[in-house]
């Protein structure tokens, strides 16, 4: 047998170890994401107990492989060298697309990638056995049944999962209200039964019905049985939940969370591991059934690959490096924080950055709610609406520990999913564990009001986004999987070589790509910030870092204008871009939390600080409009300016680059006694702008230079002119900034003595 098939097996094992990585990175969202949002421990804490499910489901899995092998395609329809090539071409799809998921942190199914993967290559390979021998159809070699059971998987998923969410958010919210340490007093221990007994039921239907820890029997007595056994299983966890919150006084919410984040868990590792590792399985084994009948002197080209339909148990060894590595992308995979943290954000209490931008659906949407909800609020008597908006105040300060929703929410997240998959489990109805935990979350949030007037067309698109996603995952993993698998059989060995350093090639960009945008969130994260000196000493550093990024972007603009390199100028246009877009963040989203956080008698500070990170958004403008002005001139090969032109504009840009290196050694050396001499500066700078202005003026009057060119130069000095403005009153700001600080330092000290 040639040795390129076990090149390809080996390939096979590398592949599986890569999508064990970027799978995980993917489906992680789906047991952390109530933990992680409610901060219901430390994260340490929190994967270790998803650690835990994930080993024992990985270790208990069934191990059977049906989807893979058989649950698809018709395995007996194809020849040993057609699956080799079917399988690897998932492989390679399947790595790449869920690695392009977790770039940009975006949740989907890896049920779904998988079925479909599967049934583009095996169309593929059909379709050239189809031409080359004109026998058989196409529908002898597929099981069209099974993608048509997946995508009514999917809008089952979606809708139920989010009316439910809703609808049960409501009703606990009701029974619960933000404030509900009180009355959890009474019906906390009623509560933990039900969801105890909601995710008891969840473990053993969906994470351990197929393992060997639960016989058959065992399995089908509770189905038979399973109203009586729900109401004693909840009797049972009542009882425990009371005893350890009265008589031991333990947070029972804690335990709910954790027992559902170790069931979702659990049921991830036992029930997709199949995901991930089914493919090379199933080629390891075709490769064994070929070496059998090389052996038994049969020709490997004729081969039909029937005995793959016959059900296999996997080797406890791979299932148990599948475990450990699974873990291992757990707790390092940058990726699947990423994606953890959409799902969070989207439903999040409160305002803050938005991840996403309003689109015209998420307007039409909340404009259409607006209006109904408008119409419900006027038919509905007015106790009630009293009685429902007690019960959504948000809670005070003191009971909040800036999670980003409570603990009550995370509890109906968990129960909600897991028992909504669960009975569609049972009822044979294939819903994606992705899509209920995700919309579940979503309908939650939406019913807890998370989604305020203020933040709701931002989600909106998120949610359209993410689910946008999920039908695309089908079509395109159908697409690639099949272009590639067409591209193996008629390359051969060179294809095999070519996509797999297609794989490299693309996981290398996507990590740099995750980088970027993982530096870019780093700098959206909120500062912690106790009180009105850390206010100031950050903006105090945020300061030195724009005065740097002004100083570079003006005077590298100048020299790419003058040199009339147009890469650079193009390179300097998003830098400026980036930095216009971060001061627009920071005037959009921390202003108001940061003031929020400023005492009665420090509002001095709070007011200075406004006028700070406002003239900095300022000058951003200035700075994004001439970069962008002068990279379309020079890109548009127009002609540069004259050495006049050029020695005025030095001239005027060195007098402002002064101006800027005395700033930042005030700020450096904390000494704004020089701010007058600067004042005096800036008043030079406008002189020197008027004549300048007066120059080109008269140049253009004697047809010394064209209107393009007239028109960005002046636009360079007017905008040169509104940044030497900006900057002094910036420095001013900054200085009784300052002052304030020291104020408030001697107040506190006064209050002390």
């Amino acid at each position: 047998m040639d040795n390129i098939y076990f090149v390809i097996v080996l390939v096979l094992l590398g592949l599986a170890a890569l999508d064990l990585v970027v799978g995980v990175a993917n489906d992680a969202v789906n047991f952390l994401n109530s933990a992680v949002g409610s901060k219901v421990a430390p994260t340490w804490v929190i994967l270790t107990v998803a650690s835990a499910g994930v080993l024992l489901g990985s270790l208990f899995s069934s191990g059977m492989m049906e989807v893979a092998r058989s649950g698809v395609f018709h395995p007996s329809m194809f020849t040993f060298p057609d699956i080799m090539m079917l399988f690897l071409a998932v492989m390679i799809t399947d790595v790449i697309l869920l690695d392009v998921f977790n770039t940009f942190g975006l949740p989907t199914s890896t049920t779904v990638s998988l079925v479909f993967e599967l049934l583009g290559s095996a169309v593929a390979v059909a379709l050239v056995n189809i031409w080359n021998t004109g026998n058989h159809t196409l529908l002898e070699y597929i099981n069209t049944e099974k993608a048509l059971t997946i995508i009514t998987g999917i809008l089952t998923s979606v809708v139920i999962a989010f009316v439910f969410g809703a609808l049960i958010m409501y009703i606990s919210r009701l029974i619960f209200s933000f404030r509900y340490k009180k009355s959890f007093q009474y019906f906390g221990a009623l509560w933990g039964g039900i969801a105890l007994t909601a995710i008891s039921y969840f473990a053993i239907f969906k994470g351990l019905k197929n393992t060997t820890l639960l016989s058959k029997d065992n399995v089908q007595y509770i189905q038979d049985n399973i109203w009586s056994v729900a109401f004693y299983t909840w009797m049972f966890w009542t009882v425990i939940m009371a005893v350890l919150q009265h008589l031991f006084k333990v947070n029972i919410l804690k335990i709910t969370i954790h027992a559902g984040t170790a069931a979702l868990a659990l049921s991830f590792a036992s029930n997709d591991l199949v995901n991930f590792i089914g493919v090379f399985m199933a080629g390891l084994g075709s490769y064994d059934i070929a070496k059998e009948a090389v052996a038994s002197g049969l020709s490997i080209d004729n081969l039909y690959m029937g005995k793959l339909s016959e059900p296999v148990v996997a080797d406890w060894k791979y299932l148990f490096g599948a475990g450990i590595i699974m873990i291992l992308a757990l707790w390092f995979s940058k990726k699947a924080r990423q994606v953890t943290k959409t799902g969070v954000e989207l439903s999040r209490q409160g305002d803050g950055y938005e991840r996403f931008s309003s689109s015209g659906a998420s307007r039409s949407i909340v404009r259409n709610v607006l209006s109904v909800g408008k119409l419900i609020h006027r038919i509905t008597p007015q106790k009630v609406i009293d009685f429902v908006e007690s019960r959504f105040q948000p809670a005070p300060n003191y009971e909040k520990n800036d999670a980003s929703f409570d603990m009550i929410r995370a509890s109906v997240n968990l129960t909600i999913a897991a028992l909504l998959i669960s009975l569609g489990t049972s009822l044979k109805l294939p819903l994606s564990t992705t899509y209920v935990t995700f919309m579940v979350a979503m309908g939650s949030s939406l019913a807890d009001r998370a989604w305020g007037r203020e933040s709701a067309v931002y989600r909106i698109t998120g949610v359209l986004i993410v689910i946008s996603g999920w039908f695309l995952t089908a079509l395109v993993a159908f697409t690639v999987s099949a272009l590639v698998a067409f591209g193996l059989m008629y390359g051969g060995k060179w294809a095999i070589v070519g996509f797999i350093g297609l794989v490299i090639l693309l996981f290398i960009q996507f990590m740099l790509i995750h980088r970027k945008r993982e530096k870019n969130d780093e700098k959206r994260e909120e500062i912690t910030i106790k009180d009105e000196h850390d206010i100031i000493a950050n903006c105090t550093e945020q300061i030195k870092k724009s005065v740097e990024s002004t100083r570079y972007i003006y005077s590298e603009m100048l020299e790419g204008l003058f040199k009339e390199d147009r890469r650079r100028l193009q390179k300097l246009y998003k830098v400026s871009d980036e930095f216009h877009g971060e001061s627009k963040r920071r005037r959009t989203y921390e202003v108001l939390p940061t003031l929020h956080r400023i005492e009665q008698d420090a509002l001095d500070a709070g007011q200075y600080y406004v006028q700070v990170i406002d003239y900095f958004y300022e000058i951003s403008v200035s700075l994004r409009y001439m970069t962008e002005s002068s990279f379309n001139y020079i890109d548009n090969n127009h002609e540069g300016f004259s050495k006049d032109q050029i020695e005025d504009l030095k001239l005027l840009g060195d007098q402002l680059l002064s101006i800027y290196d005395d700033f930042n050694s005030m700020i450096v050396k904390n000494d704004f006694s020089e701010v007058e001499k600067i004042k005096a500066r800036r008043a030079k700078v406008l002189d020197l702008y008027g004549e300048l202005v007066k120059k080109q003026i008269k140049r253009t009057k004697e047809h010394e230079t064209g209107t393009r060119n007239s028109i960005l130069y002046l636009n360079i000095l007017n905008e040169t002119k509104v940044i030497a403005m900006k900057s002094v009153n910036l420095m001013r700001a900054q200085m009784f900034l300052q002052l304030s600080d020291d104020s408030i330092s001697t107040t506190e000290e006064t209050k002390a003595e």
